[in-house]
């Protein structure tokens, strides 16, 4: 085992510098965060959306309620999307939420970073018990053809939930899109982690909710990618996945899911380094993250 190499690259995926950026709030509410780059941008040039105040971005004075703030950010994401200014353009829209769990406006999920705009996913880990009692992993790789990303390594299955969409809808889908898995075998599955999932990127700040799950295959179950976003899956066992956690070779998110579920598992014992960081990004299974 390489404990210690595995908690150095929990700690990179989960801890990072938090100077440099300015809360966003909107209707009195902290909805997101803004980094300098994207401070000046909106400040300069949607000066009709956005304005400062004692060090705080404001948002939306003008707009009382979600299909008008929605409409007015969809507006503004289309002239981000035309300056050069986002790339990975999905058409695909999230939902941000107020404090309360209230739905606040849907956006292009494309913009969610620049605005530190809390997004929610759903994660699949796909494991198996060989006849000899060794539990494996399924591991998928991406296509080399993935904008983002390619070949890198993911979870059996990980997705954002859409706009309008339910964690179990979302589930269904992308577990039959990335993996194949029919919606029955998915339907009653409980949810076993739930895991924040935080850090700087290029374009501002990715925050997300993991909606993690745990399914177990049989024996010549094999996933099958259906959209063409994962070039295989493969049944790896857990140190041969431990070793692509150390290598860096796993997305960011999948990387947390996987070392979460080893750690439930029981794989690294009782530590108190790794299971301190991974409590600081765990919340409570079944519980609303809606706002938080």
């Amino acid at each position: 085992m390489q404990l210690q190499a595995v908690t150095a690259a929990l700690e990179q995926i989960v801890c990072y510098d938090k100077t440099g950026y300015s809360p966003l709030e909107l209707a009195g509410q902290r909805i997101g965060c803004v980094n300098d780059i994207w401070r000046e941008r909106l400040l300069a040039q949607e000066a009709a959306i956005f304005r400062e105040e004692n060090g705080v971005l404001k948002a939306l004075d003008d707009e009382a309620d979600f299909a008008a703030r929605s409409a007015t950010l969809a507006a503004a994401a289309l002239r981000w999307r035309d300056a050069g200014w986002l790339n990975g353009w999905r058409d695909e829209k999230f939902t941000a939420y107020f404090t309360d769990g209230t739905p606040a406006f849907e956006m292009e999920r494309a913009a969610f970073r620049p605005l530190g705009l809390t997004s929610r996913a759903v994660h699949l880990n796909g494991l198996q018990r060989m006849a000899d009692g060794e539990v494996r992993m399924w591991v998928g790789r991406r296509s080399p053809f993935k904008d983002v990303a390619p070949n890198r390594l993911d979870n059996l299955m990980g997705g954002g939930i859409a706009a309008g969409e339910s964690i179990q809808i979302a589930l269904e889908r992308e577990g039959w899109e990335e993996a194949g898995i029919p919606p029955t075998r998915l339907e009653l599955l409980p949810q076993t982690a739930l895991l924040l999932a935080e850090r700087p990127v290029p374009r501002g700040l990715h925050r997300e909710w993991l909606y993690v799950f745990d399914l177990w295959l049989k024996e010549g179950e094999i996933p099958q990618n259906q959209d063409g976003e994962v070039a295989e899956h493969v049944l790896m066992p857990l140190p041969e996945v431990e070793q692509h956690l150390v290598n860096g070779q796993f997305m960011s998110d999948a990387a947390l899911t996987a070392i979460d579920c080893m750690a439930r598992l029981g794989y690294w014992g009782d530590d108190a380094a790794l299971h301190a960081l991974l409590a600081g990004v765990r919340g409570v299974p079944g519980t609303d993250t809606a706002g938080r």
